[in-house]
């Protein structure tokens, strides 16, 4: 597959075209639903202003941005609200749940980017994604998945008996229901993503890990899993030819012995480093574990550096003065900077 043009159409001064950094940026769900609130539109748009605004400080050092989120929250919530609607109205499938919360937050991030850009417009488009994963996958036996609300112990026990849920303990607040999360093989529709990018629009896309799909025959049909977000940005961003792969969280930076007294955050890390402290048990599967095992796949799919931070240092930690770079060499940590 061929790697996309990096252009803009500008000149300098020499008449030599100006190329252009792709950033693929990754939101998690819980930014616009987060952790305390009900997660009613109002919550989730005031939250979509904060994150438009970061996103804002991206472009402002003149890259190209690729915006793709996260949706635990928001199906979670979706799935039980079908649920409890069954005496009115046929459930929907997990995956068309997928499709539903695509759309739902594209048109709240859509929102509050066109608020957010009002000086400079900007064309925001969200393309309805879909991602091929192996029927075969592991991970349709294993349910590791969080999605929807906390709850207590014995209401996310109750829940499981009388629906058929897999429930387990998240991050020592509450219990979640968890669903399959197969790895993302293919983004389905990179070549229209691809052309809107070229075209100038700000695209959003592959939201909630995309919606999962195998392939039957000549056919593609939905599955019922989630993919995990990060994952599947690192792969969206590979497949079109991104240099920076840039994950917002909850915390400045990534930390190691995180929770203990020695506990100390990193600016830096190597590929190797990555790699090491994640074999070490130092990046939990239910935290950071997976933004550094994206980081570490973009990396070796050719990418020049994953930053982690936080919505608020977006704009630092592009220049290279805050959050954690991960690179593929030492060397190149200082090079990258300005990536």
């Amino acid at each position: 597959m061929a790697e996309p043009e990096r252009h803009t159409g500008a000149l300098d001064l020499d008449g030599a075209e100006i190329l252009v950094k792709t950033v693929v940026l990754a939101l998690g769900g819980n930014a616009l639903a987060r952790e305390g609130q009900a997660g009613t539109h109002e919550e989730q748009r005031a939250n979509a202003s904060v994150m438009a605004r970061a996103l804002a400080r991206v472009l402002d050092g003149g890259h190209r941005v690729l915006l793709t989120h996260g949706n635990g929250p928001q199906v979670g919530s979706l799935a039980i609200q079908q649920e409890e609607g069954t005496a009115l109205v046929p459930p929907q499938p997990l995956f068309v749940l997928g499709g539903m919360t695509q759309g739902q937050i594209g048109h709240i991030l859509q929102m509050a980017l066109y608020r957010a850009l009002a000086s400079r417009p900007t064309p925001v488009v969200s393309v309805v994604t879909h991602v091929l994963v192996d029927e075969k996958d592991r991970a349709f036996s294993h349910p590791t998945k969080p999605i929807g609300p906390f709850f207590p112990r014995a209401k996310a026990l109750r829940l499981a008996k009388e629906r058929g849920w897999h429930v387990v303990e998240d991050s020592g607040r509450g219990y979640r229901r968890v669903v399959p999360s197969p790895d993302p093989k293919v983004i389905v529709e990179t070549n229209a993503i691809r052309t809107l990018m070229e075209a100038g629009c700000l695209v959003i896309a592959s939201g909630g890990g995309g919606i999962p799909v195998v392939r039957r025959g000549k056919a593609l049909e939905g599955v019922e899993a989630v993919i995990d977000k990060d994952l599947s940005a690192a792969r969206l961003a590979s497949s079109v030819g991104a240099e920076t792969l840039m994950i917002l969280t909850g915390v400045d930076r990534v930390a190691l012995d995180y929770g203990t007294p020695a506990e100390r955050p990193v600016a830096k890390l190597t590929l190797d480093e990555a790699e090491g402290y994640l074999e070490e048990g130092q990046f939990p599967a239910g935290s950071m574990g997976p933004k550094i095992t994206a980081a570490i796949r973009f990396l070796r799919a050719g990418g020049e550096v994953a930053i982690i931070t936080s919505p608020r240092r977006a704009g630092a930690a592009l220049a290279g003065t805050h959050g954690t770079r991960v690179v593929a060499r030492r060397a190149e940590a200082g090079a990258t900077a300005g990536a």
